[in-house]
């Protein structure tokens, strides 16, 4: 029988943060943490759209118990900022979702390449500064969010801010297989470490979101972003659905750590089911050496120690 959101657990007196939470699939799912019963930080880069997504979500669920928090990954700051800050006494859940897609060549204020630098670096570095609260907290998980698209390309180690060219489609792949490479790693140190903390990936399969066209709207490409649009339309599944992997990976019993979950039909939509991966994205050396550049690069160490 396919896995709903009506099947997740009560989730009374636990505490959730989900990055990315003010729209799409961020937002759909934090709404059903909080519906069954967690409390859910939304940790959102604007400030108007996070106050405003945590307004809905209570308007959505008159008894959610939901907050704002400021969070711009790309900018470790306010990383560094929110870990200082988040001051509950528990961690149950970490939703590591914001992320970017294709977009012209940019860095963030630390100068990594945008997309490296918010989808896997500064989840790395918010994951390192909250995962003492982690360990601290019986049966909590990390759950970062990949996607189909990671098996275009593989981590360049040499080149991790695309300093020697950008392809942006390339650049997001690469961001992708860092997110699973990040997860495989953590999963080696956490079971080492004999930390009963889950660390699991997901992805929403082709789900109807504003992250598609965000990039061709930077560089006013109407008729490319008209043809996303027509595409989310009509083949695109809802963000409620693209969400539901996420939800499985965060809540269903016996996830197994370092597991992908994504959508059941190709992975492009449907009921949640382990998703395949690229074999880059188990590589324990790779992993080994992607954690040691991100540490360097982020500041950023883990209370985990490598394996052996």
């Amino acid at each position: 029988m396919a896995w709903t959101a009506n099947d997740i657990p009560d989730l009374s007196g636990r505490t959730a943060v989900v990055t990315g939470a003010n729209s799409g699939i961020g937002y759909c799912t934090a709404r059903e943490l909080a519906r069954a019963g967690a409390y859910v930080l939304l940790a959102c880069r604007s400030e108007e759209r996070g106050k405003e997504a945590a307004e809905r979500l209570t308007r959505d669920i008159p008894d959610a118990r939901a907050g704002y928090r400021h969070l711009d990954l790309g900018d470790l700051s306010t990383v560094r900022a929110f870990a200082e800050e988040y001051d509950d006494d528990r961690l149950d859940l970490l939703i590591n979702n914001a992320g970017v897609m294709a977009l012209p060549y940019r860095t963030t204020p630390d100068g990594f390449e945008s997309q490296m630098g918010i989808n896997h670096l500064g989840h790395f570095a918010l994951t390192g500064l909250l995962m003492q609260r982690l360990l601290d907290t019986p049966g909590a998980r990390v759950v970062t969010v990949s996607s189909g698209m990671h098996a275009m390309a593989n981590v360049d180690l040499g080149d991790l801010n695309s300093e020697r060219g950008y392809r942006r489609w390339i650049a997001y792949a690469r961001s992708k297989s860092a997110n699973l490479l990040f997860v495989h790693e953590l999963a080696r140190r956490l079971a080492a470490a004999g930390a009963d903390t889950v660390a699991a990936a997901a992805h929403p399969g082709y789900a109807r979101t504003n992250l598609q066209t965000r990039g061709v709207r930077m560089e006013n490409r109407r008729f490319a972003e008209r043809l996303i649009d027509l595409g989310n339309r009509v083949v695109a599944q809802s963000p409620e659905a693209g969400a539901l992997p996420l939800l499985y990976a965060a809540t269903a019993p016996g996830v197994r750590p370092d597991s992908f979950t994504g959508p059941r039909l190709q992975g492009w939509r449907g009921s949640p089911a382990p998703s395949w991966r690229a074999k880059w994205t188990l590589d324990d050396r790779a992993g080994e050496m992607l954690w040691a550049a991100s540490e360097q690069l982020t500041g950023v160490t883990y209370p985990v120690p490598p394996v052996g």
